[in-house]
């Protein structure tokens, strides 16, 4: 198995593995490594059936269910991600998936099933790379806070359709606000990252409005500077495996009216700290 570095701070492309298949519990853990290492690794022509996109994810961890998305039959966990002519994208803000839950997931395994001929690409943010290359001062300041996260907030648009509130109201009763730290440690490196994202983000704790919007606002510009980045252009069955505790993500909503189908698999996480 060879890793690629794509970027200086983030992202990997893997070849001479076959996902396809069973892996060694050596590959397994080579895999686990390389993903606490680069944050983000891509794999080009993988065509994974929904029983081998499960058995890939659960090799880093335990499978959970997205509340706003359909799903595969006999496949909860394998969530489609699909824009048609009459379905428009709806999210193209960087965020980092889920923060509105205590336990934000661990990462989720992306797989491309109809790709649009051009555009559509993915792009990926390190947020210890945004943290290290932040002033120590302003290290100081962010570190000890605490922001409020919103599934409410994030769906916002989502809940304003026709319908939209009564079709989400049981995931909104089961997502009430929660609190996480700015500055968390990931459980496996102890590096420290910036845990905030404009998609779920509401305000931080102790701050006034207008103080938490600016230092908010302050690190959103901050985070997605491009050596802090790396860009992925898909093809049918490639795949992304992504930290969801160590990045940004963001699609790039430029291909529509055109048909673009995903599927995804989210891994459940820990509670950050």
């Amino acid at each position: 198995m060879q890793f690629e570095p794509v970027a200086g701070n983030i992202g990997a492309l893997v070849t001479e593995v076959d996902l396809t298949t069973s892996l060694s519990d050596d590959a397994a853990e080579t895999l686990r490594a390389g993903l606490a290492s680069h944050q983000v690794l891509f794999f080009r022509d993988q065509p994974l059936t929904p029983a081998a996109h499960r058995a890939l994810a659960r090799i880093f961890g335990d499978t959970q269910p997205h509340p706003a998305y359909p799903t595969i039959d006999g496949y909860p966990e394998l969530s489609i991600l699909e824009v048609t002519p009459e379905a428009p994208p709806k999210i193209d803000t960087w965020h980092t998936d889920m923060t509105f839950m205590e336990r934000p997931p661990l990462g989720t395994v992306l797989q491309g099933i109809i790709i649009p001929p051009a555009g559509g690409d993915t792009l990926f943010a390190s947020l210890g790379a945004a943290f290290d290359s932040l002033s120590p001062a302003l290290q100081r300041l962010v570190d000890g806070l605490v922001a409020v996260h919103s599934f409410e907030y994030g769906f916002r648009h989502s809940l304003a359709e026709p319908g939209g509130r009564e079709r989400l109201a049981d995931a909104v009763a089961q997502n009430p606000p929660v609190r996480h730290p700015v500055v968390r440690r990931h459980p496996v490196t102890e590096r420290p990252m910036l845990f905030v994202n404009p998609l779920f983000t509401t305000s931080i704790d102790g701050l006034s409005e207008r103080e938490g919007r600016q230092l908010l606002d302050l690190l959103y510009a901050h985070i997605p500077k491009p050596e802090h980045t790396c860009r992925f252009r898909w093809r049918p069955n490639s795949v992304a495996i992504w930290d969801n505790r160590a990045t940004w993500h963001r699609p790039i909503n430029d291909f529509w009216p055109a048909l673009r189908r995903m599927q995804r698999i989210t891994i459940a996480g820990d509670r950050p700290r």
